[in-house]
């Protein structure tokens, strides 16, 4: 080759290398959708979807850089305004959507079976009807559900009777209609048998719902009431209207996550949320690499808190057992 022409053909290609970089770059730029049920100023919130932006760095997705989440904050538990944002993130035609809660989940799964939707929190999948099996999910739905373990409700209910021995009724508060959660419910009850503690459900959407729910409760007997509260938006969202109440009526109540607690809750025990927001982050890595959601098993928690508040105890009147003092993870005083 002549030098004039060996010059020509470097030229062209050095030419090509800004566009074949740009080419590279855009390529590289990923876009995640995040469906939520809830507001952005809240705390804890924040504190998920921090642990979720950790993850992510930690397999080298950086915001801006080769990554782009789009959030969508319903602020709300009702399915008609989740289905419109959740269509509103299907319009950005994300490479996969991380969501939390099983309205928003239901939501986003009525709207498309193709775009890969990993869910965090909630109860059992396949009680719903949302996958074929934990191990192989098989559709494009998988995640880590918080109380897929059914023993955790059981063990809800022994540690409030643990606390307030006194309890031998309770109402199970949860979100209404939600199939995610009847295993979790089915072996509440059986565990009270065994405990003399007779088990009311209480499926609640709105604050309203969930106002009469407790005081039709808390009215119907006096003393020997508690509260166990599930998973739920409704729960989450309410939470400052469950303690209000059971603070009125003087009701021992146990929560799932440790949040509950350090905004004034009892007693809570559950696994470890920001950790299991910090584990989806895998899966958002794994997909975006090219694997698919059908064949991600769905995964159960690693890590479970007892949290203990010591002042809302005193305000019920209950003393802490020592041997339970000694297990919890973390007593708020």
């Amino acid at each position: 080759m002549r030098r004039r022409e060996f010059l020509g053909v470097l030229g062209g290609a050095a030419a090509a290398w800004p566009l074949a970089v740009y080419a590279q770059q855009v390529e590289r730029m990923r876009r995640v959708g995040v469906l939520l049920a809830d507001v952005p100023d809240d705390a804890q919130v924040q504190s998920r979807i921090t642990a979720f932006r950790q993850g992510l760095e930690a397999f080298g997705w950086i915001i801006g850089q080769n990554i782009i989440i789009d959030y969508r904050w319903a602020g709300s538990v009702t399915v008609e305004k989740l289905r419109a944002y959740a269509a509103e993130l299907i319009e950005l035609r994300p490479d996969v959507i991380l969501t939390y809660n099983s309205t928003a989940l239901v939501a986003g799964r009525q709207l498309t079976s193709t775009i890969p939707i990993i869910f965090v929190l909630g109860g059992d999948p396949v009680a719903g009807g949302l996958v074929a099996s934990l191990a192989h999910p098989g559709t494009n739905i998988t995640g880590f559900p918080s109380f897929v373990e059914y023993d955790t409700g059981a063990k809800m209910l022994e540690l409030l009777k643990e606390v307030a021995p006194q309890v031998n009724r309770v109402i199970v508060l949860q979100q209404s209609a939600d199939p995610m959660f009847s295993g979790m419910l089915s072996t509440i009850e059986k565990a009270a048998v065994s405990l003399g503690v007779k088990v009311l459900r209480g499926a609640v959407t709105d604050a309203s719902e969930m106002q009469q729910a407790i005081e039709d409760f808390a009215q119907a007997q006096i003393g020997g009431n508690g509260i166990i509260a599930l998973s739920s938006q409704s729960t989450t969202v309410h939470r400052q209207l469950i303690f209000a109440l059971a603070a009125k009526y003087r009701l021992p109540a146990v929560y799932p996550y440790r949040f509950f607690v350090a905004n004034g809750g009892l007693l809570a025990y559950g696994p470890d949320d920001r950790d299991i927001f910090r584990r989806s982050a895998s899966y958002v890595d794994r997909i975006l690499k090219g694997e698919k959601p059908g064949d991600l098993p769905v995964q159960a928690p690693t890590k479970f808190e007892l949290v203990i508040n010591l002042k809302t105890a005193k305000a019920l009147g209950l003393t802490i057992p020592p041997t339970l003092l000694a297990r919890a993870d973390e007593v708020i005083e």
